[in-house]
């Protein structure tokens, strides 16, 4: 048994210790806004919080998870009480296909966290995430909304 504490919720889990953390949040505990892209860390679909750390979730083993606090796209904001980011998202109608949206989101949040106001230069060395559609002036967009910056 593996008990690993998500979205402020503990789940007692039967798996392998070396199962990665994105599969144990998407088949076993069943929340599936965490997405799957490429399964080797490149792309960034994958990403979670670990203990307010953006992390891969595709190769970051349960193991690793045990004793820390693991924060998913779904606990991010609230269809209520959307994040900052969440609302900015919406407003500067950033995503194509959607489908790297919740990695964009959960690693921006990360760097929000140790970096509350990121230039754009910040933005494009810190997040590697891949977005397929090339959104990626509408994000800095609504970066700059949702932390009172601006773009460049």
């Amino acid at each position: 048994m593996v008990s690993l504490t998500i979205n402020g919720e503990k789940n007692d889990l039967d798996i392998p210790d070396e199962m990665p953390l994105l599969w144990a949040i998407r088949d076993v505990v069943g929340l599936t806004g965490t997405k799957f892209g490429c399964g080797v860390a490149q792309c960034g679909c994958c990403t979670v919080h670990l203990d307010d750390a953006a992390v891969r979730s595709c190769v970051t083993p349960v193991s690793a998870a045990v004793g820390k606090s693991i924060t998913t796209i779904e606990a991010l904001g609230t269809p209520e009480q959307p994040h900052a980011l969440q609302q900015a998202w919406i407003a500067e109608q950033v995503p194509q296909c959607g489908y790297c949206q919740p990695g964009q989101l959960m690693a921006i949040s990360g760097l929000l966290k140790t970096n509350p106001h990121p230039t754009d230069a910040d933005l494009a060395s810190s997040i590697t995430n891949i977005c397929r559609c090339g959104t990626y002036g509408r994000i800095r967009k609504a970066v700059a909304q949702a932390t009172g910056g601006q773009t460049s």
